[in-house]
């Protein structure tokens, strides 16, 4: 069962929660492309600084969410807070919802869910600073190191990747989820 994801970042990204869920991904004999609205490398932040720079496999201009089968959203504090305002990010992000794909966002992440308008009334965490966004965006937020709401994975932060990392692979494995429509 081979699956093609795409993980939307731009710079700033917090290395682990890219990194770590593309080798998973990629374990599972998928293919996990990088996808970002710009060309070449994207730099990384670990933790206190910055970290190494990716290749940027695809641009938002050339790919639409029906080439991909599921969709992971890295937190970091700069990547979510640049993708949010991207209206072409957004409609990438939305079109998997409409789709009824399954997608995966951590820390910061859902912060992109939040201006894409598709958190009203779902189950979510992240990382407690934005707890309140997501609750005033109509989320039912919780503090668990991960939470599945049809299809949609969120998690917390770095410490939870283990967790996220095997729910996101479930979910993906599932396939399309009728309640992840809009």
């Amino acid at each position: 069962m081979s699956k093609k994801i795409a993980i939307l970042a731009t710079n700033g990204f917090e290395e682990s929660e890219l990194q770590s869920p593309k080798e998973y991904l990629e374990q599972q004999g998928w293919t996990a492309h990088i996808v970002s609205p710009e060309a070449g490398t994207i730099r990384s932040w670990a933790e206190k600084d910055w970290g190494k720079d990716y290749r940027v496999d695809k641009t938002l201009d050339e790919v639409t969410a029906s080439e991909y089968d599921a969709l992971v959203l890295p937190g970091g504090v700069i990547n979510p807070d640049q993708l949010r305002t991207n209206g072409q990010a957004l409609s990438f992000v939305r079109d998997f919802f409409i789709q009824n794909k399954p997608v995966a966002a951590i820390c910061h992440g859902p912060q992109v869910l939040i201006n894409a308008k598709v958190v009203n009334g779902r189950n979510m965490t992240s990382v407690k600073s934005i707890s309140k966004d997501l609750i005033n965006a109509g989320a039912h937020w919780e503090d668990k190191e991960v939470v599945v709401d049809n299809g949609l994975v969120t998690s917390r932060t770095p410490k939870d990747l283990p967790a996220f990392n095997a729910k996101m692979v479930e979910e993906f494995k599932e396939g399309k989820h009728a309640g992840q429509a809009l």
